[in-house]
């Protein structure tokens, strides 16, 4: 195992943690300062700690009931770069609007093991509109969009 994969299990078990407690403060340092999140609802990545920092305020408060249910580790190409990294899939449920969310957050971790890439996918698409609806209206009254 090399100091990445243990560095990459580290901030696994750490954001993990942070998600499960909605302790926005704890999920700080565990972003690159130039991280990118890809996000269902938007084409283009959002991007910088500030920003993702803001849109995880809003996500906190927007998904109700969730949870992660499954997690596996490996490696992945980066969208940005192409490069591959160390990785990890964290499979989550959660409810927003009324529906159901079936999901998927993969990290992509730097060297150091900080969060560097962050893309989340979601079904069925009801539940990607919903998640869309109440995400923006979150950043607009955050001042964020």
């Amino acid at each position: 195992m090399t100091i990445e994969v243990v560095a990459s299990v580290d901030t696994v078990e750490r954001f993990r943690a942070a998600v499960d407690a909605r302790d926005l403060a704890g999920l700080e340092d565990l972003f690159t300062d130039d991280v990118r999140l890809y996000s269902p609802v938007k084409f283009t990545p959002f991007e910088g700690k500030a920003m993702v920092m803001g849109l995880f305020g809003v996500l906190l408060r927007t998904f109700e009931d969730f949870r992660y249910v499954g997690e596996y580790s490996g490696a992945a190409q980066t969208s940005a770069e192409g490069v591959t990294l160390p990785s990890a899939v964290l499979v989550f449920r959660a409810t927003v609007g009324g529906k159901e969310i079936h999901g998927i957050d993969l990290l992509h971790f730097e060297e150091g093991g900080r969060i560097k890439e962050f893309t989340v996918m979601v079904r069925p698409r009801s539940a990607v509109e919903a998640l869309g609806e109440a995400v923006l209206k979150g950043l607009v009254a955050e001042g964020l969009a």
